[in-house]
């Protein structure tokens, strides 16, 4: 069964920095797809951003581009979301999971296997 484990949220200042890690256990990462996705209270789960399995494709929402940068390693069997120059919009439950299908797009919709979620609070 596919796990994921997400961790590296916490309260920072707006304007301040964070990394989140997405780690699988019980499988390899290396054929996966992985996306993080966030949910505030009262909203829809929304897709952050998306990485192919090699690392050569990503994408972002429009929200987060230019701050965001997901990246992976796969010897580590880790995905990074490094989050710079965070708003309070940004606060919400952070959570990483794989696709469900091909073609997919970046919505949560297409993924699974969710892992447990880490928060993420921006606020002075």
């Amino acid at each position: 069964q596919l796990q994921l484990v997400e961790s590296g949220g916490g309260l920072v200042q707006p304007g301040g920095s964070l990394r989140l890690s997405c780690a699988a256990s019980g499988f390899t990462l290396d054929y996966y797809a992985i996306g993080w996705f966030r949910q505030a209270p009262g909203k829809e789960r929304e897709g952050v951003s998306c990485i192919s399995s090699s690392g050569g494709s990503t994408y972002y929402a429009d929200s987060v581009k230019g701050r965001f940068t997901i990246s992976r390693d796969n010897a580590k069997n880790t995905v990074y979301l490094q989050m710079n120059s965070l708003k309070p919009e940004d606060t919400a439950v952070y959570y990483c999971a794989v696709p469900t299908r091909s073609g997919y797009h970046c919505l949560a919709s297409d993924f699974g296997s969710w892992g447990q979620g880490t928060q993420v609070t921006v606020s002075s």
